[in-house]
C-alpha cells in the first residue's frame, strides 16, 4: 500500500486548525441573525442540538471513510496473494489454484496460503493484525458514493451537492455584492433600514440610483472579475488560505470586542432586552445552524493527510465543542448589543460618518469589506468545483474528451455561475438563500448521505471482510437507533422549513 509522504503530512494540531476554519465561515456570519429570530433561549437549545446531531453524521462520515480504505486494502491484497499463488503453482509446476482467496475476517485466506505452501510475508502479517480499517487514502464523498450506492443513489447524491454547492454561490455572490454596496452608500445608510428599503432609498442624496441598484451593479462587477475563473483549473495556495485564516479571525474577534464594549457602555434608552423564545424562528436557525456546522463533504482532504490517525475522534470531538461555544459566544454577545442585528452580521458594523477616529473608522471599514475578502477566496473553487460535480452528473467522465469543445468548456461553466447570479439579481437576502440552502441540500449533505453511506458501508464491510477485524474508526454511536433518530431530526427539520415557506 502506498504511504504518505512527511511533506505531504501535518500534526494533528494543524488538522484541528483545519477543521474549525473550514467549519466557521460564511455560516457564522448569518448566524447571530437567525438567533435573534428565535430568541436567545431557544436559540441556545437550537445550536447545541444541531451541533450535536451535525457530529454524530460526522462520525457516520469518518466510519465510511474507513470502510471505504478497508475495501480497498482488501481488494489489493486480494490481487496480491491471488498473483503470488498463481506464482507459486507455476514455479512448482503444481495444478493452480482456481477458487478465488477468500476472506471471512479470522485469518481464513491466510490458512489457504499456508495449505498452499507460500510463506507469510510482512504484508500478509500487517492485515493480520487488523489494519484494513484506516484513513491513509483520501477517498472522497463522491467516490464513496460511487463504491456503496446504486445508480440512483449515485445520482441523488451528486444532484445534492450541485444544489448545495448553487447555494453556496448564491450567498457568497449576495454577501459580497452587500458588503460593497454598504461601503459605496455607507453615508446614507439607515442601521434600521430593510431589504425592501433598499429599492427606493437613494444611495446618494443627489443620485437617480437607488441601493438596490448599486447591489445589482457590485453584484455585476464581481461577477465579471471573478466568473471567468470558472472556464479554467485553479486552486488556492497555502499562503492565500493563510491569509484568508488571518483576516477571518481578526474579524470575529473584533466584532465580538466590539459587541462586549456595548455591552458594558450600554446607554440606550429602553435597554435592549431581546425576547426568549419565539418558534416562527426556527425554520431560519435550522437552516443556518446546518450550514454554519458543515464540514462533511470536505473531511477526506482535511483528515487523510494527518500524521496521527489514532487522534482523530478526541479531534473533531473537541472542534466541535469549541465551535458550538464560539457560536454561541458570537450570538449571544450580538443578540444583546444591538436592537436591530443585519443578515450578515458585518452589516451592523458599517462605516459611520460621525466617525472622528482614524483608527475606529478603518475598523469600521475593515468589518465591512471582510466578506469580500474571505468569500472571493473562496468564490472560484466552489465554481469548478460545482462544474466538475454537473459534468460528472451528465456526462461520461471517463470519455470527457469526447463531447464537444463548447459542451466541455463553455456550457457547463455558465450552467455553474448564472443560476446563483440570476437568483442574487432579484434578491439580496442572504438569510434566506442560507436557510433555504441549509435546510434542504444541507440536509442531504450533512444528515441523509452520511446515514446512507454509513449503513450500506456497514452491510458491504460486514459481507466482504467479516466481523473479526474491528474498525478502530468507527463511530460511537452504533446502533441502528442512532440513525433512525438523525433520520427522525431530518424529517422534522425539512417539515418545519417547508411549513414555513408555504404560510
Amino acid at each position: 500500500m502506498p504511504t504518505r509522504s512527511a511533506q505531504e503530512e501535518y500534526p494533528t494540531w494543524i488538522g484541528f486548525v483545519f477543521v474549525f476554519n473550514l467549519i466557521v465561515g460564511t455560516g457564522a456570519l448569518t448566524l447571530p441573525s437567525a438567533f435573534s429570530h428565535a430568541g436567545w433561549l431557544l436559540g441556545t437549545v437550537l445550536i447545541v442540538v444541531l451541533a450535536f446531531a451535525s457530529y454524530v453524521t460526522v462520525t457516520f462520515v469518518i466510519e465510511t471513510m474507513a470502510c471505504a480504505n478497508a475495501i480497498q486494502n482488501w481488494k489489493r491484497l486480494q490481487f496480491i496473494k491471488r498473483d503470488r499463488v498463481i506464482e507459486h503453482d507455476e514455479d512448482s509446476n503444481v495444478e493452480m489454484m482456481t477458487e478465488p482467496l477468500l476472506l471471512d475476517g479470522n485469518g481464513a485466506i491466510d490458512d489457504q496460503l499456508t495449505d498452499a505452501g507460500i510463506e507469510q510475508t510482512p504484508l500478509n502479517i500487517m492485515y493480520s493484525r487488523n489494519q484494513y480499517y484506516s484513513l491513509s487514502s483520501k477517498i472522497e464523498l463522491g467516490e464513496m458514493a460511487n463504491l456503496f450506492f446504486g445508480g440512483v443513489g449515485r445520482f441523488l447524491f451528486y444532484f445534492c451537492l450541485a444544489v448545495y454547492l448553487y447555494g453556496d454561490l448564491s450567498i457568497y455572490s449576495a454577501a459580497v455584492a452587500k458588503s460593497l454596496r454598504d461601503v459605496i452608500c455607507a453615508h446614507n445608510h439607515s442601521m434600521n433600514a430593510t431589504d425592501s428599503d433598499d429599492v427606493t432609498t437613494r444611495c446618494w442624496e443627489d443620485s437617480i440610483l437607488s441601493r438596490f441598484d448599486i447591489y445589482r451593479l457590485c453584484l455585476v462587477l464581481f461577477t465579471g472579475i471573478l466568473g471567468p475563473f470558472v472556464f479554467f483549473n485553479v486552486q488556492k495556495t497555502k499562503y492565500l488560505q493563510l491569509v484568508t485564516v488571518l483576516f477571518r479571525w481578526l474579524a470575529f474577534s473584533v466584532m465580538i470586542s466590539i459587541a462586549i464594549h456595548r455591552l458594558f457602555a450600554q446607554q440606550s434608552d429602553p435597554p435592549i432586552v431581546p425576547k426568549r423564545a419565539d418558534i416562527n424562528g426556527i425554520p431560519y436557525l435550522i437552516g443556518t445552524c446546518i450550514y454554519s456546522f458543515m464540514c462533511h463533504h470536505s473531511l477526506p482532504s482535511l483528515l487523510t493527510p494527518i500524521a496521527n490517525k489514532q487522534k482523530v475522534k478526541s479531534l473533531i470531538s473537541m472542534d466541535y465543542f469549541l465551535i458550538c461555544a464560539f457560536y454561541l459566544s458570537l450570538a449571544l454577545t450580538g443578540i444583546f448589543a444591538f436592537s436591530d442585528i443585519k443578515d450578515l452580521y458585518t452589516l451592523n458594523f458599517v462605516p459611520n460618518s460621525d466617525q472622528d477616529s482614524g483608527f475606529l473608522k478603518a475598523i469600521e471599514y475593515f468589518l465591512a469589506l471582510f466578506p469580500v475578502f474571505t468569500l472571493s477566496t473562496s468564490f472560484p473553487i466552489i465554481a469548478i468545483t460545482l462544474r466538475s460535480n454537473l459534468q460528472t452528473l451528465f456526462l461520461d467522465t471517463n470519455q470527457l474528451d469526447s463531447y464537444n469543445f463548447f459542451l466541455r468548456r463553455v456550457f457547463f461553466p455558465l450552467l455553474a455561475i448564472l443560476p446563483s447570479i440570476t437568483v442574487c439579481f432579484f434578491t439580496e437576502s442572504v438569510i434566506s438563500l442560507v436557510g433555504f440552502t441549509g435546510c434542504y441540500a444541507g440536509t442531504g449533505i450533512q444528515y441523509l448521505i452520511p446515514i446512507f453511506l454509513v449503513f450500506r458501508a456497514r452491510q458491504t464491510c460486514e459481507s466482504m471482510i467479516g466481523r473479526g477485524i474491528v474498525n478502530d474508526f468507527r463511530s460511537p454511536f452504533k446502533g441502528n437507533l442512532w440513525l433512525f433518530l438523525v433520520f427522525g431530526w431530518t424529517v422534522t427539520c425539512l417539515v418545519l422549513v417547508t411549513i414555513d415557506l408555504i404560510k
